[in-house]
């Protein structure tokens, strides 16, 4: 385990956030749909993230001014680029005269490559060839897994990260109406279900300042395009942007 940022945005670095979200949805007809954060809760590693077509982009929010500041660190951004074989991006924002709103510093889609510092669009870097998922990748799947079943029994989501080496995965409000938390984890076809970490119990001393109320959660994944016709089949690759079977039994 080991700690990543969770401070929340102040009123001011919120109202950045919010402006930037709404310039990158304008910049597709209909919005964009592949949205992975779009949610201004901590813990933070980047501002806002989504997929378009094969990739993924993860873009941290600076204030060209430097009055506002917002959560996380760039090394959280670039290491979560870099697990999830994504883009890491910066999008420098400007608050403006007259009535003092954020706009985008930028033209276009308003962000540059954190890295080199020039200008990216998104839809150039789309392409029809096939990407595998990431660890990162179906670990945040089972996460958004976990997250909508709770939903769908009245549960109140507290908080929750989608990088596979930080646990827990999720905080919610239980039955009792205190804080209960979830450790998930991934599996692909051939397996048929995770298995709980060797550090279960690292985990429960870490949590146990919160909450006693633990629970366990493996989400199996299998692309729609395996046959399952004998066990000696291989497994199809998980491509992203591609179907997939889900298997997830509930919490344990």
């Amino acid at each position: 385990m080991y700690e990543i940022d969770s401070q929340e945005m102040t009123p001011d670095f919120f109202e950045c956030w919010k402006a930037a979200g709404m310039h990158l949805n304008a910049q597709v007809q209909g919005g964009i749909q592949g949205w992975l954060r779009a949610h201004p809760y901590p813990p933070f590693l980047e501002h806002l993230s989504f997929r378009l077509g094969n990739q993924l982009f993860f873009i941290r929010i600076i204030d060209v001014d430097g009055k506002v500041s917002g959560p996380g660190t760039m090394n959280g951004l670039l290491n979560l680029a870099n697990e999830a074989n994504g883009h890491a991006c910066l999008m420098p924002m400007k608050k403006s005269f007259p009535g003092r709103k954020w706009c985008s510093e930028e033209g276009g889609w308003g962000i540059v490559d954190a890295s080199t510092n020039t200008p990216v669009d998104p839809t150039t870097l789309v392409s029809v060839d096939k990407i595998e998922m990431t660890v990162w990748e179906t670990h945040d799947m089972a996460v958004q897994v976990v997250r909508e079943h709770l939903e769908s029994q009245g549960h109140q989501i507290m908080s929750w990260q989608n990088n596979p080496r930080v646990d827990p995965s999720l905080w919610f409000v239980g039955k009792s109406k205190g804080p209960e938390w979830v450790v998930i984890r991934s599996a692909r076809y051939p397996k048929k279900e995770a298995q709980r970490p060797d550090n279960w119990d690292e985990i429960t001393d870490h949590c146990a300042h919160m909450s006693p109320v633990g629970h366990f959660a493996s989400v199996a994944f299998a692309s729609t395009d395996q046959v399952f016709s004998s066990k000696d089949e291989a497994p199809a690759p998980l491509w992203r942007g591609h179907g997939l079977h889900v298997a997830f039994l509930g919490l344990e």
